[in-house]
């Protein structure tokens, strides 16, 4: 099935509204009150044309060559620091009608990382909610960036809406399409940016188009069965490219329940509100499923048929949790910001346990050796949904494509004789250590195999002699080398691959995303 597309993020919507109908429910939020069709749209209209008001459509393109086919026209981009509610998707669309870019700011990364993602990107302007600010509070992070922004308060914007503005919106709204083809916004235009975690340094602007949003959506459609009444439980934050995708783009522009929630570490509130709302669909990182699971109640997933994890290694513990409490099968899935971001995906039909299942249709790869490894390679991907380019610190505004459309995605890999692809590790996560590469992604494996109950990392530090060493960071107090040691005689492993030095933490520091943070792991083992 090709995924092409000639449309844009806000056509898109209009397509869903016309195809699925203008009082289909369509989004919902822990406030519980219900959104159809006409309403986001409606939404979408009126507020942004508030914010249009507030910021600036800028006329230009982004390239070497402002000539060339593949030159970006460049619209302001527009700061969200909102969570997983309602008004961030109507935020979203609101933006995307008006050709302002929304740049989804990850609230949870801190200051310093902020204040890098809006010089990266050029964001001048952060849409944001007193109410938000306060009840999460973050009024120490709003403080700090207004030294190098201006905070535009989405409650101050509705409180300045009208009668006017809600008829006139009316009227627009019922004109969507000839007032929408008005505003000349192409598929190619950047349709979002996105930032990467910063677990392996400052983060960098991801610049999605129209296209490479979309064109994601319908590769995550076509992979697998779903239904028109599927209702998709999002817990994962809009600024992650999984749960902005997958979480809310997928069901609004196929017609499907999407119900946003503004945290998922609310594990003992989650599995209750999946059985009021009748989820038949959940996203969630292996740290999130396994709250959840250990704090639901007997019937808090009876409706559930389909649970997805990404962002980080599903452990086997946390399959066997779900399969023993709840009769259910975990499928493990595989994405970068730069993909829009699935790559690949185990199904319900397909479900291969260890790997991150098939690629979804319309990716090219290839893997390229890595010096030292006798198996698998460092793949790289090239497609409709592969991304624009990035936006750095060191270079703010200007776009860096990724060459040849070919993204590397950093990630050493092995695709068997089915088309499974299973990841051995980060090619960044890798120590050399004796002239040999040690995959430290795969340390972390033999410690789980040990130790099922506990968390654990490993990272390399520089060791004079030996080029590397390896430190593991366990929340296990009881962990020791000894005990490593005789597992892997046991089964095989040299001992090269065990650790010298441990470190003992009460919890495995963690992003916002899920992922593990090893930018603070390095720190606790003293790189």
């Amino acid at each position: 099935m090709r995924t092409n597309n000639q449309t844009t993020l806000f056509g898109a919507l209009l397509d869903a509204r016309k195809k699925y109908g203008a009082k289909h429910i369509v989004l919902e939020d822990a406030e519980r009150q219900p959104i159809n069709y006409d309403r986001l749209v409606l939404g979408a209209i009126i507020l942004g044309k508030k914010i249009a008001a507030l910021t600036e459509k800028t006329a230009g393109v982004s390239g070497k060559h402002p000539t060339d086919a593949t030159a970006t026209r460049v619209r302001e981009n527009v700061g969200v620091l909102l969570p997983n509610v309602n008004g961030v998707a109507v935020t979203f669309f609101a933006l995307s009608a008006y050709g302002r870019v929304p740049a989804m700011l990850n609230f949870s990364a801190g200051l310093r990382n902020i204040k890098a993602a809006c010089k990266a990107a050029n964001i001048k302007t952060i849409l944001s909610s007193r109410k938000f600010i306060e009840k999460a509070e973050l009024g120490d992070l709003i403080t700090g960036l207004e030294e190098v922004v201006n905070i535009i308060w989405l409650d101050d914007v509705k409180e300045s809406i009208g009668l006017g503005d809600k008829l006139g919106g009316l009227l627009t709204a019922k004109m969507a399409n000839s007032f929408y083809a008005k505003q000349n916004i192409k598929p190619t235009d950047i349709g979002a940016i996105l930032f990467t975690s910063g677990s392996e340094g400052v983060p960098k602007g991801v610049v999605l188009s129209h296209s490479n949003l979309i064109a994601n959506t319908n590769q995550i459609y076509a992979h697998t069965k779903w239904d028109k009444d599927d209702k998709i439980f999002n817990p994962l934050p809009v600024f992650h490219c999984f749960g902005l995708t997958a979480g809310m783009l997928l069901p609004i522009l196929k017609g499907m329940y999407c119900f946003l929630y503004p945290s998922p570490l609310h594990y003992k509130i989650i599995p209750g509100l999946i059985k009021k709302v009748k989820a038949t669909v959940l996203f969630g990182t292996d740290t999130f499923l396994t709250g959840f699971a250990r704090s639901a109640n007997e019937g808090d997933f009876d409706s559930l048929r389909f649970i997805i994890g990404g962002a980080e290694r599903l452990k086997q513990r946390t399959r066997d949790l779900w399969q023993e409490k709840y009769n259910l099968e975990l499928c493990e899935g595989y994405g970068a910001t730069e993909c829009a971001p699935v790559i690949s995906c185990n199904t319900l039909e397909h479900n291969q346990h260890g790997s991150v299942g098939k690629m979804v249709c319309d990716i090219e790869h290839r893997l390229e050796p890595v010096k030292g490894l006798d198996e698998g390679g460092r793949l790289f991907v090239r497609g409709e949904n592969i991304m624009q380019g990035y936006f750095r610190v060191e270079n703010p505004g200007e776009l860096e494509p990724p060459k040849d459309g070919w993204h590397d995605t950093g990630d050493i890999v092995t695709i068997d004789d089915e088309g499974y692809v299973t990841i051995r590790g980060r090619a960044k996560r890798f120590a050399k250590i004796g002239g040999e590469m040690v995959s430290l992604a795969g340390v972390e494996a033999y410690a789980s195999i040990l130790w099922p109950e506990h968390t654990h990392a490993v990272v390399g530090i520089e060791h004079k002699s030996k080029g590397e060493q390896l430190v593991l960071i366990t929340d296990h107090d009881e962990a020791n080398r000894h005990g490593l040691s005789v597992w892997a005689k046991d089964h095989g492993v040299p001992d090269l691959y065990i650790p010298k030095k441990f470190v003992f933490v009460e919890e495995i520091p963690m992003l916002a995303t899920g992922k593990t943070d090893y930018d603070e792991l390095g720190r606790l083992a003293g790189k």
